[in-house]
Formats: structure tokens, C-alpha cells, sequence
């Protein structure tokens, strides 16, 4: 059956009214958590995992699609009207958006955001639907030396990229990979890193490693820090495009959708490095570059389009070869997994119709989110002026909620304030916390594709280069992890 008749009869399954309105409500409040900073769609996720054990998984994946992508939506609003991007991949467009926003432009702004977001937002979808299958078919073939080499790349591109410092990044990799190895080992059967703690047994549940990390971490981490609390630019008039934004636009928006899905798609990908190449190059490409700097329309458009169609790439890779390339992603691979599933290769054969129900559900939040963002502009605006302390309260009672409503008892408590006092610590030296997430899922994946393939080549390390492809992926894993440190090395000496 072809990829075009398994969407067909996932639109059968996502306009169903249950699936519709968990749609709305993933989108409602990826929007939500995506303007207020701080926040953003991956705690979010995080949060909302131990109270969606009782939905089906179709339903519950396409929750969290849509606060993924309402996330993405909603990041440029607080970066327009209060210079503080809600997500990490919306700081360009505050280069530009908020100059806008101060010359009583912002309503342009959030516009061009909005439709650019939803335009490079179908088109990625529509890649990710036609391209994912068939690369899922080529990872069909990956032998377990491949699998070793592809998660070493996991390792080092999240470790490198995601944060200011590699050595942070690795240090929180680390962190990721020892708490994974809490519990009984599977071959032996010994106990390790238990210290005679019965309840450790079993390992620690990677959803309350993820509120932990997320929630608790980073609401204390907020709280100790204070801040907050810019000026936010007063929203005039309605979210429209002029016919000059328009033609200004447009161009914007397919070359930052060029530059978005193929990066967000690489293992090395996400969402940030393509929102600045966008940039760069609509500030290289404009003809009004006198405005760059003072509230040039491309430098929002573009990047915002590169950072909606990276979030539809960077499913690709997660859905494919299961591995995650963000914080977000991260999160969803622990949902897939906390009913059962696996992405990887088997996923489109074994459970096809969820995937492409979850495909068809990514084509209606597009739209429901174009819908909420320009008439409810307004109200979104309004969510900036919601006090600091009362988002944070709400999140930390959340997170203690679904510890217990996921069948958590006060052991799991226990080890949800103990790993989110670790949290606090890393988010206050900055510490990313992406990378820990990563090696917490990845590392037990890796371990069995190491011992299926030393047990394949009777302890023979050599088996880990045998293909030609393993070869090129430990080739671009240690690009991956040389390049970043001579940029830096280049950087600092110029």
C-alpha cells in the first residue's frame, strides 16, 4: 500500500472527533506554553506524559504533535512583543520581529510568523510523509555495528550542540547514560548502581527522569535565578500582511523551508542551526538591507519558516531510526516508548496506521494553529503579563500530580525531587539538559546493539567498521565532535 492511501486512511483516523479535539487542545496549548518563556513544548510534553496513560496511543501521540508544533507557532510571539524567545529556535526571529514590534509594526510581524510557520510547516509535513517510509526501508538493512555508530553520532552532535559548552554537554551525557544504568542488567542479571535500594531494581522510569529534569529542575532554576519580566510591545491593530510584506515575504518563507527540513532531518540537525543560515542569508539576498537591524520583514520570516519545517525534519530521524535530535523529540521518543513502541525501522510495517494517522493529525494542527494564531493574536499577547510565580507553582504541582497519577508511590516521589535537585544543579551551570535525556533513552539501546554485534563477531571489536557504512558514520561522528572545538579554537583567536 502506497504512502498516499496510508495517509488517505489516516485523515480517516485523525477527523475523528475524539482525535480532532486532542488535536485542538495539543495545538491550544503548545501555542500557550510556546509564548510563555521559559517553558516551551518539551517540558510540556514531559508533563502531560503520566496523565495521557489512559488514552490510546494514536490519540495521545497526536496530543503531543500538536503541542510539538503549537510550541513552534507560539515561540515567535513573546520574541516579537517581548524580545524573549518562548523556544530556543525562535531567537532570530527576535532579532528582527521585536524592532518590528517597537516601530508599531508588530501585528505585520506576528503575521508573516504565522503564515511563513504554517506554509514551511505543510511542506515539511508533506516531505516527511513521502520520505520517511522509504528511508525507514533503506534502515531495514542497518546491522547492529551500524546501529553502534549511528547512536555515537546521537551522542556527539546533541552532547556538542545543545548548549553553550561541549564538555557541559558530554558532562550531561553522562549524567544520562549512568542513570540508565540503574537496575538489573539484562544479560547477567546483576544489579547495578542500586545500592541495595529494592526499589531500584527495576530501574528508574525514564517519565519521572523527565519531569524531574524538565519541571522540577527548571522551575527552581527559574525560581532561583528570578527575571522575567520585560516590557511587553502593545499589540495594534489585526495580524494582517500587507500586499508589500507579502511579496517580501513569500521568498523568505520557501528558501528558509529549504534550508529547514534537510538540516532538521540530519541526526546532526534541529532547529537552530537553520533559522540562522535563513538569516543570513535573507540579510545577504535582501534589497532592503538598510532595515536589517532596525526591523527587516525577511529576517522573520525566513528563519521562522526554517524553524517550523526543521520541527517537521527532525521527525524524520525519530521516526525512522528512532533517534531524537532535540529536547522535544527526546520527550515524544519516551512517549512512544511508554506504550510499547519503538520508532525505527519496523514502526511503518508494525504500526503503520498510527504512524500515518499521527502523519494526517500533523495536516489539521498546521491548519487549526494558522486559525488560533491570527484571530486570537490578542490573547496570546495577553498570557506575557501572567506572573512568573504563578506559572512555576502550577507546573511544580503538575509534575507531582503525574509522578502519581502515572502509578507512582512516594519511592518514585523520592526519586523525582532527588534527580530534579541534580536538575537545579545543571540548570544553574548551565548545564543542557537535552543530552542527559538522549543518553538516558539511547544509552540501553546502545548497549544491546554493542553486545549483539561483539556476540555476531565472538568479541572481535573490528566488527564495529566491517560495512562501509559504519565507517562513514564513525567518519562524520568525529567530524562532529573535532569540528565544533576548531570553530571555537578559530573563533577565539580571531
Amino acid at each position: 500500500m502506497d504512502a498516499l492511501t496510508m495517509l488517505m486512511d489516516g485523515f480517516g483516523d485523525a477527523l475523528t472527533p475524539t482525535n480532532l479535539l486532542l488535536a485542538l487542545l495539543g495545538v491550544t496549548v503548545g501555542t500557550a506554553v510556546g509564548v510563555l518563556p521559559g517553558i516551551g513544548p518539551a517540558l510540556t510534553v514531559a508533563l502531560l506524559l503520566p496523565l495521557t496513560f489512559k488514552l490510546d496511543p494514536a490519540g495521545a501521540l497526536i496530543l503531543f504533535a500538536g503541542v510539538y508544533y503549537g510550541g513552534m507557532y507560539g515561540g515567535s510571539t513573546s520574541a516579537i512583543l517581548l524580545n524573549t524567545p518562548g523556544e530556543s529556535a525562535s531567537m532570530v526571529a527576535a532579532l528582527e520581529g521585536n524592532k518590528m514590534a517597537r516601530k508599531g509594526r508588530a501585528a505585520s510581524a506576528l503575521a508573516t510568523a504565522a503564515i511563513g510557520s504554517f506554509v514551511a510547516g505543510t511542506i515539511g509535513t508533506v516531505l516527511l510523509t513521502f520520505v520517511a517510509e522509504p528511508f525507514a526501508e533503506i534502515a531495514v538493512d542497518f546491522t547492529p555495528a551500524d546501529y553502534v555508530a549511528l547512536m555515537a553520532i546521537a551522542f556527539v552532535t546533541v552532547a556538542s550542540l545543545l548548549g553553550d559548552s561541549a564538555l557541559k554537554g558530554f558532562a550531561s551525557l553522562l549524567i544520562g547514560l549512568t542513570i540508565g544504568l540503574v537496575g538489573i542488567e539484562s544479560q547477567s542479571g546483576q544489579a547495578r548502581l542500586t545500592f541495595g535500594v529494592p526499589t531500584l531494581l527495576d530501574g528508574i522510569d525514564v517519565v519521572v527522569v523527565v519531569i524531574a529534569l524538565f519541571a522540577i529542575g527548571e522551575v527552581f532554576a527559574h525560581a532561583l535565578r528570578g527575571g522575567g519580566g520585560g516590557t511587553v510591545t502593545p499589540l495594534r491593530g489585526v495580524p494582517v500582511m500587507s500586499r508589500q510584506d507579502f511579496r517580501r515575504s513569500w521568498p523568505a518563507w520557501l528558501r528558509g523551508t529549504a534550508y529547514g527540513f534537510p538540516i532538521g532531518a540530519l541526526p546532526a540537525g534541529g532547529a537552530e542551526i537553520p533559522t540562522f543560515l535563513s538569516y543570513a542569508t535573507e540579510r545577504r539576498l535582501s534589497k532592503h538591507k538598510e532595515e536589517f537591524g532596525h526591523g527587516a520583514i525577511e529576517g522573520v520570516a525566513g528563519p521562522e519558516a526554517a524553524n517550523n519545517a526543521a520541527a517537521a525534519g527532525v521527525l524524520v530521524p525519530l521516526l525512522t531510526i528512532g533517534l531524537p535530535t532535540s529536547a522535544t523529540a527526546a520527550v515524544i521518543l519516551t512517549a512512544f516508548q511508554s506504550y510499547g513502541l519503538q520508532p525505527g525501522p519496523q514502526l511503518f510495517s508494525e504500526s503503520g496506521p498510527l504512524v500515518y494517522a499521527l502523519l494526517a493529525s500533523l495536516y489539521v494542527g498546521n491548519l487549526m494553529l494558522l486559525v488560533l494564531n491570527l484571530p486570537l493574536a490578542r490573547l496570546w499577547a495577553k498570557l506575557l503579563q501572567i506572573p512568573a510565580y504563578g506559572i512555576y507553582a502550577g507546573i511544580l504541582v503538575f509534575a507531582t500530580l503525574g509522578t502519581l497519577a502515572s502509578g507512582g508511590g512516594l519511592a518514585d516521589l523520592l526519586v523525582l525531587y532527588v534527580i530534579g535537585a541534580l536538575g537545579v544543579l545543571m540548570a544553574m551551570a548551565d548545564v543542557p539538559v537535552a543530552p542527559a535525556i538522549v543518553g538516558l533513552i539511547l544509552g540501553p539501546l546502545f548497549e544491546t546493539q554493542l553486545r549483539r554485534a561483539l556476540l555476531i563477531s565472538e568479541g572481535d571489536l573490528s566488527v564495529l567498521v566491517e560495512t562501509k557504512l559504519s565507517i562513514v558514520l564513525w567518519v562524520v561522528a568525529a567530524l562532529a565532535l573535532v569540528v565544533p572545538f576548531v570553530a571555537g579554537r578559530l573563533r577565539r583567536s580571531a
